[in-house]
């Protein structure tokens, strides 16, 4: 009876196809990493103007010292957005974090369309500030940028707003991560208003 005899694949012949296949993935990942960015946008804060409002609400008491005050600053920051991705970006909203000198923490969130009116007419001094918003749900394109006003509101005095730690803008979005930005600490000055009121729920201004 013959001996069984075992053929052996030439192994040379596998390595080969091994060789070409790890060459194609190592080129493959290489073009993926070298254009795919690697961050998801650029922020830029082009300009801010603040406005602070001191209204006080008058007292129908005789009592010195009893009227009532309150301090309210309107901060108008314009925002260019640049798409980094090859994909759109789809604004969900803004919000920004205020941290004093000594630590406190204010959070806000920037006007709606429908409320910046509202604004307006309160403090007729703020519009002359703004300029065309910036909205939620705004579109933007790939490699395309988007301009615009956001309008913050912080229960502060200018003081505070201009001896701060930081204020820091965050740009949320519905398909990536938020995204954050400093607000710069030189920011231009707008004539303080003080306001007066009959009583606590209808304040007017007064120049």
């Amino acid at each position: 009876m013959s001996e069984l005899q075992l053929i052996h694949p030439d192994r040379r012949n596998l390595l080969a196809p091994v060789l070409i296949a790890f060459v194609v993935l190592g080129i493959a990942i290489a073009l993926v990493l070298r254009y795919t960015p690697h961050r998801t946008a650029d922020l830029a804060i082009t300009h801010t103007a603040v406005y602070p409002a001191h209204t006080v609400f008058k007292s129908d008491s005789l009592v010195v010292g009893s009227d009532k005050t309150e301090d309210d600053l309107y901060v108008l920051t314009n925002l260019h957005i640049q798409d980094r991705l090859n994909l759109p970006l789809f604004i969900k909203d803004f919000t920004a974090t205020l941290i004093t000198s000594d630590g406190q923490q204010f959070d806000s969130s920037a006007a709606e369309k429908a409320d910046l009116e509202n604004i307006y007419a309160v403090f007729p001094a703020i519009r002359p500030l703004a300029s065309e918003p910036l909205l939620r749900e705004t579109f933007i394109g790939p490699s395309k940028s988007a301009d615009g006003m956001l309008l913050l509101h912080f229960p502060v005095t200018l003081e505070v707003w201009q001896h701060r730690q930081s204020a820091v803008l965050q740009v949320h979005l519905y398909h990536q991560g938020p995204l954050s930005i400093t607000i710069p600490i030189e920011s231009s000055k707008a004539a303080a208003t003080h306001s007066q009121g009959t009583d606590q729920d209808k304040p007017s201004e007064q120049e």
